[in-house]
């Protein structure tokens, strides 16, 4: 009984990790905005992405080589796909206009490999390889998603109501994995290929700002953001 109560907890500390902090926020207009612009780096041995291997709808999914996405480091040694956001701001700008989010399926592949968007914001999900795929979740906080999406079907629109990192899996074929990133705030970004990311608009003060990639976890820093002013910051995720 004790051995399934460690368990329970665990798995409940599992979770709290992956959920994005759900703090008050007000929207209003930002005067003299600072922003918060830099990169996020890999510190660690090199590795190759492996090549993944296709066993079904190789006419579609095999047109092309498809490689691992869970780490994506450039070059220049900064970390695609991760996400950046600011988790204890209680006022700022307004959440976007255009409360939709683009997850498609192409090329039997999640596009983007992972999309970031705010708690209240609808997931267009696109199938544009025109078989059977499916969307899958791994949530916590909100419920499952777990639903067929022939290739008839080219969209289906889920929205998510609370804040979390949510892991995407596609029943039918495997090797299919993503993520969907809900933040608390419009205060989120995605690196680019080479681990750049910029928030803007952020009224003066000190916040903390969270790193986020699912496989190297997440790290947080306090970063204190002037008028007017952009603040450069770099940050470091190390190999496991």
């Amino acid at each position: 009984m004790m051995r399934v109560a460690r368990l329970a907890a665990a798995l409940c500390t599992a979770a709290l990790a992956l959920a994005p902090t759900a703090f008050p926020y007000e929207a209003e207009t930002v005067v003299n905005g600072g922003s918060i612009v830099g990169e996020v780096r890999y510190s660690g041995p090199p590795f190759r992405r492996a090549q993944l291997e296709i066993s079904k709808d190789k006419e579609v999914c095999g047109a092309t080589p498809l490689y691992d996405q869970s780490l994506m480091v450039g070059l220049n040694g900064g970390i695609a796909n991760a996400v950046v956001t600011i988790t204890d701001i209680s006022k700022g700008r307004a959440f976007a206009t255009d409360r939709t989010v683009t997850f498609d399926q192409k090329g039997c592949e999640y596009v983007p490999h992972v999309v970031a968007f705010a708690a209240g914001d609808t997931v267009n999900v696109i199938n544009s390889d025109g078989i059977l795929h499916s969307i899958h979740t791994e949530s916590t906080v909100n419920p499952v998603v777990d639903m067929a999406q022939p290739g008839f079907k080219h969209a289906i629109a889920v929205t998510v109501a609370q804040p979390e990192a949510i892991k995407v899996n596609c029943d039918a074929h495997n090797w299919m994995q993503g993520w969907w990133y809900v933040a608390a705030n419009p205060y989120y970004a995605v690196t680019d290929a080479h681990g750049n990311f910029s928030l803007a608009e952020v009224p003066a003060g000190t916040y903390t700002v969270s790193v986020w990639q699912e496989k190297l976890g997440t790290i947080t820093r306090k970063v204190t953001v002037k008028a007017g002013a952009p603040t450069v910051v770099a940050f470091t995720l190390a190999a496991k």
